[in-house]
C-alpha cells in the first residue's frame, strides 16, 4: 500500500522559507516520478514542480527561482525548498507519486502552507 506522508509546513512571513518534506513507503521509489502540487482556497489544484527518477525537475513559472525540487533515493523522500515565500503561495501543498511506466498515481494527504505578515 502505498503511502506518502508530508511535513513542514507552517506559518511564514513574506519573503521567509519552509522546506517540505514527503516520505514515501509501500513503492519501488526510484520508478516514480515525485511532484509537489498545491491547492488554493477557490482554486484548482496546481502542479508545482516535479522531478523524476533521473533527476530532471521542472517547474511551474510561478516558483521559478524560489523553490527548489530534489529527491533522496536513499531514503525515499521528495523535498520542496521554498524561499521568498509570497502571500499568494498560500495553499494546501500535496505530495504527488507517479509510476514511470503505468503512470498510476497516488497522493499525500496535504500540508498547510500560509504566507501572513
Amino acid at each position: 500500500q502505498v503511502q506518502l506522508v508530508e511535513s513542514g509546513g507552517g506559518l511564514v512571513q513574506p519573503g521567509g522559507s519552509l522546506r517540505l518534506s514527503c516520505a514515501a513507503s509501500g513503492i519501488i521509489f526510484r520508478t516514480y516520478i515525485m511532484g509537489w502540487y498545491r491547492q488554493a482556497p477557490g482554486k484548482q489544484r496546481e502542479s508545482v514542480a516535479s522531478i523524476s527518477s533521473s533527476g530532471y525537475m521542472d517547474y511551474t513559472d510561478s516558483v521559478k527561482g524560489r523553490f527548489t525540487i530534489s529527491r533522496d533515493n536513499t531514503k525515499n523522500t521528495v523535498y520542496l525548498q521554498m524561499n521568498n515565500l509570497k502571500p499568494e503561495d498560500t495553499a494546501v501543498y500535496y505530495c504527488n507519486a507517479r509510476h514511470t511506466l503505468s503512470r498510476a498515481a497516488s497522493w499525500g494527504q496535504g500540508t498547510q502552507v500560509t504566507v501572513s505578515s
